[in-house]
């Protein structure tokens, strides 16, 4: 294999943490080799790769599989510190996802930490918009699995969720429903799983497995989706702190009906990657 040396650097937020590339790069080269490049034991470790132009401030996310997401929140909280520390960017701009551009409004500025504010849409509860197959707006669906039947509420942030009732919220039960209902035929491309209880009307705390991922100690749009669940259930107010292993995050709803999250980020390190050592 033709040498090849790409600088990443790699963030985290509440414990979710992303290599991050500037593009123009070599992505196509870097795709293949994510399986290995992501592993923890075998290469960097991270939860998935950012590729962002800094010219049109689009990012495009992957999944330590290859695949690509539509949204990720702490990867999009970030990629606004990236923005901010590698780019110099302001304290107000959008970062352009696949569906759409998402509003950035940063709060602090503590030397490799940013925390930031981020608008991430108007949830949908429509099946067909995450896609499962259901039919409308179901309040509640029943999914069978091996490991029993489980109730969820279905939630479109941007990506796919399947917001999970009544199950012990532990690492272990996420871990055995998680790759069960993320590949459940109900899900022709998949979807993110959480398991969740609500605390009292401001506090939730949640356990995590995200598609393509697997097993993760924060996610943005998880606590967003679980957030809406929550709202449409009238079980939370709307503002709630979504309580994960990584730590917590704030999500609000606005009058839009917008939900906004507000966070933290964090540089970590700098590497230089030559291709040719994960062949």
């Amino acid at each position: 294999m033709l040498l090849m040396r790409i600088d990443l650097i790699k963030y985290q937020a509440l414990g979710n943490d992303y290599l991050v590339l500037d593009l123009p790069g070599a992505l196509d080269h870097l795709v293949p080799m994510l399986p290995v490049l992501c592993d923890r034991f075998r290469g960097l470790g991270s939860d998935g790769l950012l590729a962002f132009d800094p010219k049109s401030m689009k990012v495009r996310i992957f999944n330590p599989d290859g695949s690509e997401a539509q949204k990720s929140g702490n990867g999009l909280r970030i990629t606004a510190a990236h923005a901010v520390l590698e780019h110099g960017a302001g304290d107000e701009f959008e970062l352009r996802t696949v569906d759409r551009a998402n509003p950035v409004r940063i709060l602090a500025r503590n030397g490799a930490e940013i925390v930031c504010e981020l608008d991430i849409g108007r949830p949908s509860f429509c099946a067909s918009d995450l896609p499962a197959r259901f039919d409308g707006e179901p309040d509640r669906v029943h999914l069978d699995t091996s490991a029993g039947r489980v109730e969820a509420m279905l939630v479109s942030v941007g990506n796919p969720h399947c917001v999970v009732f009544g199950e012990p919220v532990t690492k272990e039960r996420c871990l055995e429903l998680g790759p069960l209902l993320e590949n459940h035929s109900a899900f022709p491309e998949r979807t993110n799983v959480q398991l969740f209880e609500v605390i009292d009307r401001a506090h939730a705390r949640v356990e995590i497995w995200e598609r393509g991922a697997g097993y993760t100690l924060a996610s943005g749009t998880s606590a967003s989706a679980v957030a809406a669940a929550c709202m449409r259930a009238g079980l939370v107010d709307d503002r709630v702190t979504i309580l994960m292993p990584g730590g917590d995050l704030e999500i609000q709803r606005a009058k839009s009906g917008n939900l906004v999250q507000s966070g933290p980020a964090r540089r970590v390190y700098r590497a230089r990657v030559d291709l040719a050592d994960f062949s």
